[in-house]
Order: structure tokens, then sequence, then C-alpha cells
């Protein structure tokens, strides 16, 4: 794709980035058939090719961002498939983060929406508030019903009370800073990213991981300072709460690379797996040695899958009759590209997998756009659950928070991989899951 750029424009060195992603276009259009968006309204401005077009006319121009380019941006998921899908190896990710910096920054949205965005930023990455929120979410769910009206603002009421758990598990110790000491001989040394709102929702998942690395002989490092990784934030334009999330982050995990040292840095979390791995791009202008910083947090960061793929991961009992529906994240398949590892790990567990017929397409999660994009969100979720269904599992297994929530209270009990692979490692039975005559 041609660009025209002025030599000042270019000097910015996110505009020189996007610049770069744009020339690599060539306007092929496969992107199109596993866009999400555009799979569901027809409009090509909801595909990936029309948002490059409206994302260079912006940039190039040099204005404010538009109510149109804003609405179309808006609706991407970030779900990356065009990655995937793209013969040219365009960097769609990138490309689509600085417009919603450049949107962020440009454009006035309504008070609402305003309101909204800056609760979501302040209140998702923090355990605390979030803990509260939910609280008060949940005694409010029976009332989402009663909000009137179709506008999206009262779309987004709902969804927000909807989304809400019916309880809370109570605050889990294994996830406060600290280390898990392995049990037997020592294989190694590794980093767990807790995270934020997985923290809340399902600490379990967080424990399941501990246990299973530390009885493999994995000592586990809860780093000090660490809490969001800054994904949220990131993808919502809002740069500087992004960066200084991400700068905790690489100085929590810099302090024990630096000291004891580790063999890798551990995210069970792929949303946030996919960010972090693009720290040592996020962090590419900044000064030393937080430029090195980040590129060593990034070289060293891996999905709890790869890790236990190249540890030899081993069931110690035998699996119970159950198929499992394997979800592939978006952030796991296409920000990672990390799409045979979970699926081989349950089959090594002993469990019969299958997988949807659009494995490709998005459930709707996307971080906070279940939220934001209810409608869209509603769409996607109803599509997946369809077609999970159509497989006749016992249950359904993903490696991201967000999908899980997301797809949850569907007809089927939906558990993090890793949830499992504990429990066939000598863990218990994750919650939800079905009982059957081999595993207790």
């Amino acid at each position: 794709m041609q660009t025209n750029f002025t030599a000042e424009q270019l000097r910015d060195p996110e505009t020189a980035s996007s610049n770069q992603v744009l020339r690599t276009c060539v306007h092929c259009g496969f992107c199109t058939a596993t866009c999400p968006t555009f799979v569901l309204l027809g409009d090509e401005l909801d595909s990936p090719r029309g948002r490059i077009y409206l994302i260079k006319d912006m940039l190039e121009s040099g204005r404010p961002a538009t109510e149109e380019v804003v609405r179309h941006v808006d609706r991407c998921l970030s779900c990356l498939s065009c990655m995937t899908t793209c013969p040219s190896g365009v960097n769609y990710m990138h490309l689509v983060d600085h417009a919603r910096r450049y949107i962020e920054e440009t454009y006035q949205r309504p008070w609402h929406e305003r309101m909204m965005r800056s609760v979501l930023a302040r209140v998702l990455p923090n355990p605390r508030l979030f803990r509260l929120a939910l609280t008060g979410a949940r005694m409010g769910r029976p009332l989402a019903g009663l909000i009137p009206g179709q506008s999206m603002l009262a779309q987004r009421l709902r969804a927000m009370l909807s989304l809400a758990p019916t309880s809370l598990p109570p605050p889990s110790a294994a996830q406060s800073p600290q280390i898990h000491r392995a049990e037997g001989e020592r294989r190694g040394r590794v980093a767990l990213l807790t995270g934020c709102a997985q923290t809340v929702l399902a600490p379990s998942i967080n424990e399941a991981t501990i246990r299973l690395l530390t009885r493999l002989g994995i000592e586990v490092v809860i780093a000090q300072g660490v809490g969001c990784c800054g994904a949220l934030t990131h993808h919502m334009g809002r740069h500087d709460p992004a960066m200084a999330a991400a700068r905790a982050a690489i100085g929590g995990w810099s302090r024990e690379i630096e000291g004891e040292g580790l063999d890798a840095i551990l995210i069970n979390t792929s949303g946030c797996g996919t960010t972090v791995k693009d720290y040592g791009f996020m962090f590419r202008e900044e000064p030393e040695p937080w430029r090195s910083r980040a590129e060593k947090v990034s070289a060293l960061a891996a999905d709890i899958s790869e890790y236990l793929v190249r540890i030899g991961y081993q069931p110690t009992r035998e699996a119970p009759a159950l198929t499992v529906a394997y979800h592939s994240a978006c952030s796991l398949q296409h920000g990672q590209r990390v799409t045979n590892e979970p699926k081989a790990l349950l089959r090594t567990a002993g469990f019969s997998v299958v997988e949807p017929r659009d494995g490709h397409l998005c459930c709707g999660s996307a971080g906070t756009y279940n939220i934001v994009q209810p409608e869209i969100a509603g769409r996607l979720r109803a599509r997946k659950l369809e077609t999970l269904a159509e497989r006749a599992p016992d249950l359904v297994s993903a490696g991201n928070i967000g999908c899980i929530t997301q797809l949850s209270g569907g007809g089927l009990p939906v558990v993090h991989t890793v949830e499992l692979l504990d429990w066939m490692a000598g863990g218990p039975r994750p919650a939800g899951v079905p009982v059957r005559t081999a595993a207790a």
C-alpha cells in the first residue's frame, strides 16, 4: 500500500512504525473471510482491510479522529485472526494499537462513554476495586432486565450487570508476593503473572498452576510489585497507564532475573501473554535500562502450556471418560501463535479432545469488548456456544479468563486448561467438571 506521510510525521516513532505496517498491506482481502465483525456485519469498513484504509487516512491527514473512524475501530475485537490469515505479514496489532492511542488523544467521546471507559480502566486492573465493583454489580444483577431502552448506554449497563458472577471466591493467599518452593529436587525457577481480574474471578487458576509446577519440581516466584500487565488499558488506547503498569511488572521481574535468575516468566491468561511478549516493542524507544529489561522480559515470557510441553508434563492418574472441547483463545492462537501445545497436553492427560468448526473466530470477550460492544459480543458468544455444543463435549477448556467468563453459563462447564492438567497430575477435580469413574 502506498503511503504519503511527511518527513515530519515520520519522525514520530509510532507513525514510522504504522507506515511500515501500512506499506506491507497488498489489499488482497483474505483477512475479510476470518474477521468476526465482517462475518457478522458484512461491512467492508468492519473488516481489517477497511479499518486499515480508515486508519491510514486518519494518520496521514493528522486531523482528529472522526466519529466514523472511531465507530469502526471500536468494533474491532483485536482478535488478530487477520494476522494469522494475512499472507503478507501485516502487523495489524501494532497498527490498531496506534490508532486507538491516536483516537484517545484526539477524539472527544460522549460524556457517558468517557465515564464508562474511565471506570473500566481504573477498576479492572485493581483487584481490590474490582472485587468491590463485582459485589455491587452482583446485588444489582436482578435489576438488569429493568433497565429500559436500546441505547448503547442501556445495553452496556445491562451487559456489566449480567457479566457479574453470582458469587465470588475468597481471595487466595497463594497469589500474594512470595516464593513457592519446588517439591523434591528443583528443576527450574519461574515467575508467574497472577494478573488482576483473574485473581478476583478465578484464583483457582493460579492455585492450580502453582500446585502443578511445584509438584513438577519448579520453584514459582510471585514477584513483588507486579500487578496488572497493562493489557487492558493498552488496548483502550490509554498509553500512560499501560506503560506505568508494564514498567512496574518489568521492574519486579528484572529484580528476580538479576538476582537468582528465572528460566521463564509464565502467563496463564493469554490476553496478558500477548502483551507481555510485546514489551520489547512497546519499550523500543524508552531509555536504558528499560529497553533492555523489556526485551529480556519478552524473551522469557511464555504461556503456561508452552512451558509444560518444554518440561515434559505427564499425568499421574488415569483420566475419566470425558470429551473436552478446546476453545482456542484468540490471544493465544493469533496473538502468540500457540495452537498445538494446549491440545497436545490435554491428550497427554488422557482426555478426548474436540474443537468447534469455527475455532478461528472470537467468542466476543476480547478484554472489555463484551461490555463496550455488547450486541456484537452477544452474537459472537451465541455462535461460539452453538458450535461448541455441536461437538457434544462434557466440558469446555480455555486458556484465558476472559473467554471463560464469556462462555460460562451457556450450558457447559468451562474451565482453564491448567486446572484439568493439575487434576490429572494429582490435584483436585475442578469445580463444575462432571464426575466420572476413573479420577476422583
